[in-house]
């Protein structure tokens, strides 16, 4: 009983101990909020990059370009089908006229002018008129999906920035083939991401959404206002610590991704834990 009680009161004091730590600036690393390898959905010989490594890139960009002669001449020729409407129009005449005929020719058997055959004969021509009518339409949308499937693999030629980020390195030049290797890699650095190693006494009183004051480690750097978005629900046993993410405005990309930095979370020593370390060494 008496040895359970010593690592109690032990534990106890290393808690507060880490506490008191605590209530000093943590380091941490300053990241981009995401990086991405931009890679190209098909196989083909890179015919332009108008960016360069550094560069600023906007959500939509165009970053790559591979070369597509064939898909813009397919384009054509599926536009060329899609906007013909000579032949739907001349279906459209037709189908007008035998149904014209059909309905004289209906007067006319009422009448007793024409036989039965000759009526007949008008319906099958008038349903034939319709349905080639209906078979030239039918052509007409096929001539359009075709339209937009060229167009499709003409736009996967075309390789555009996903998010607002700068180029963080490039990969090939133009005139390079191009298969399942990355053409750029683009860092997202508005807002930064921030990581910082908490020891596991904190556990519980830092929250999402809380406040942190972050200084970068550059000359003169003024502190910065950070948000917590994550909080690991798992603690590191053999640092005894836990990790948190902060979101860290960057409007201006003033602030590099890469760099150390050091967090203030604002929290003080906790006051109470002294009593129960009081409490243990009484029992000692």
């Amino acid at each position: 009983m008496r040895f359970l009680m010593q690592m109690n009161a032990m534990l106890v004091l290393l808690g507060a101990t880490s506490l008191a730590h605590a209530a000093q600036p943590l380091a941490c690393l300053i990241e981009p909020q995401r990086v991405t390898e931009i890679g190209s959905p098909v196989i083909g010989v890179v015919e332009a990059l108008p960016v360069e490594r550094g560069d600023r890139v906007t959500k939509g960009q165009v970053i790559a370009v591979l070369r597509a002669d064939v898909e813009r001449a397919a384009v054509g020729v599926a536009q060329s089908r899609a906007d013909a409407e000579a032949e739907e129009q001349a279906a459209g005449a037709a189908a007008a006229f035998a149904r014209q005929r059909l309905v004289r020719a209906k007067d006319l058997h009422g009448q007793n002018f024409i036989s039965d055959n000759a009526l007949e004969q008008a319906k099958v021509e008038s349903d034939l008129a319709d349905r080639k009518l209906t078979q030239m339409r039918e052509q007409r949308r096929i001539s359009v999906r075709e339209r937009d499937l060229a167009s499709t693999q003409l736009a996967q030629r075309t390789i555009r920035s996903p998010f607002d980020g700068v180029i963080a390195e490039r990969y090939v030049s133009p005139g390079e083939r191009v298969e399942t290797k990355p053409l750029l890699r683009v860092a997202q650095v508005d807002p930064l991401k921030v990581l910082v190693v908490v020891p596991a006494p904190l556990y519980g009183r830092i929250s999402v959404g809380s406040s942190v004051s972050v200084t970068p480690q550059l000359p003169n750097a003024e502190a910065l206002r950070a948000r917590v978005t994550l909080v690991d629900a798992l603690i590191d046993a053999p640092s005894n610590t836990f990790r948190i993410q902060l979101e860290l405005p960057n409007p201006e990309r003033s602030v590099p991704a890469g760099l150390r930095c050091t967090a203030d979370l604002g929290l003080e020593a906790v006051a109470d834990m002294r009593a129960p370390a009081t409490a243990a060494r009484r029992g000692l």
